[in-house]
């Protein structure tokens, strides 16, 4: 049985994850905008593990989306390798599945491989504790990890240098940012395993915009622009637990992991 979970932005996300019959919670370690540091709720790392390994619920981290170590600019490449290797060691030690990170991007004008330089630089240097999982991305023209052929030279990129420490790289499978990128779903997961060898995780979310449309905007699974069943057939052939990032709003976040739950035991 698929593992299925939801992201929480509460202090409390293990009571939210059990009264959602969650299997998994993800959630930020602080800012999620911001440059400091990570934050360990309630300042023991060990108690949450403890807590939630006992309640069988597993823990995914999301890095802070001000990320960057793609980027040539030196003022946010090197902060962003600071707090991601800070963040894997966080979520390291609260006994997380994975951390989550953004591809990012380059500046107009920038070349590709100044980018993909730039990440071979970040995995040589950063320590990775845990599974880091590289997450595909919905727009932008200087973005690493939008269409799949550059989601290909990133993962060729990255494993080169990892070399024989790339046990601990993965990656995360956005459906709201593959259907925006102009990623067909149909067969997105297998093109993507073809690509990477495994998918890791699954962001299970619909889009409120059209397909291609380059803009990352989540809608619940029942109420997108994307079919359902497009969804439901990425998870399975994902062969990966799956997240939903889906608005909270009137249930909403209840219903998607109720949703999957129900789908998927059929």
């Amino acid at each position: 049985m698929v593992r299925i979970g939801a992201h929480f932005h509460v202090d409390n996300p293990l009571n939210e994850a059990i009264a959602l019959g969650a299997d998994a919670a993800q959630f930020f370690l602080g800012d999620p905008q911001g440059w400091k540091g990570p934050v360990i709720p309630g300042g023991d790392p060990a108690a949450i593990r403890d807590a939630f390994a006992a309640a069988d619920v597993d823990i995914y981290i999301h890095a802070p989306y001000v990320i960057n170590v793609a980027t040539s600019n030196n003022r946010i490449r090197i902060p962003s390798r600071k707090i991601l290797d800070q963040q894997l060691k966080a979520a390291a030690s609260v006994g997380a599945k994975g951390l989550i990170v953004h591809g990012g991007h380059v500046t107009a004008g920038v070349a590709a491989e100044d980018g993909l330089e730039n990440w071979r630089k970040a995995v040589e240097r950063i320590e990775r504790p845990l599974p880091m999982l590289i997450e595909n991305t919905a727009g932008g023209d200087g973005a690493m990890a939008r269409s799949l052929d550059a989601i290909s030279r990133l993962w060729d990129a990255v494993t080169e240098a990892a070399g024989q420490d790339s046990a601990n790289l993965g990656f995360c499978l956005d459906t709201c940012h593959a259907n925006s990128a102009g990623i067909d779903l149909a067969d997105a997961a297998d093109r993507i395993k073809a690509i990477t060898g495994r998918i890791d995780l699954v962001h299970c979310n619909n889009s409120r915009d059209e397909f291609g449309s380059g803009r990352d905007r989540h809608a619940n699974i029942a109420a997108g622009t994307i079919d359902p069943a497009l969804l439901l057939g990425v998870v399975r052939a994902a062969g990966a637990p799956a997240i939903c990032e889906t608005p909270d709003e009137n249930g909403g976040l209840a219903a998607d992991v109720s949703w999957l739950k129900e789908h998927l035991a059929g």
